[in-house]
């Protein structure tokens, strides 16, 4: 265990990457990096009261392009993740709490993605705090500043 409710194999489990053969094993850096993530999403589920399911952590390199995350992804830190919690409610319900638990919290980044939860922890320094809203398309994803 990583925390008192996040493991490693949690934080580091593909569907996509067992589906296609990808080795997606943390290196010692990344290692120390999930424990930060994981310490973050402790804060996360006392901010929300309830248990969360966690869709993705860390990506390597390789499942990362798989899934066509972004180039600078902090999943790929170690650093990320995207995650439901139906017991609290709607993803939006969720960044609109998160978002009064900011500062407590102490996120690098929270994200309404739709149907869950982008959030992301800075591994040292203060937290950018910055809340975004992805809007999908044919041709991209885009991101607007705060929750739409």
């Amino acid at each position: 265990m990583l925390s008192a409710h996040f493991s490693e194999d949690e934080l580091t489990r593909s569907n996509t990457a067992i589906r296609k053969g990808i080795d997606n094993s943390p290196d010692y850096h990344v290692k120390a990096n999930l424990i930060v993530l994981a310490n973050g999403l402790e804060r996360v589920r006392s901010a929300l009261g309830a248990p969360m399911n966690i869709s993705s952590g860390y990506r390597g390199p390789k499942l990362n392009a798989a899934v066509g995350g972004s180039r600078n992804s902090d999943h790929m830190q170690g650093l990320a993740a995207d995650f439901t919690a139906i017991n609290f409610g709607t993803p939006l319900e969720i960044c609109h709490w998160l978002n009064l638990q900011k500062d407590q919290i102490g996120f690098q980044q929270l994200i309404h993605e739709g149907r869950w939860v982008h959030i992301s922890f800075p591994d040292e320094g203060a937290p950018k705090l910055e809340i975004l809203t992805a809007h999908f398309t044919p041709s991209g994803v885009t991101y607007t500043r705060g929750l739409a």
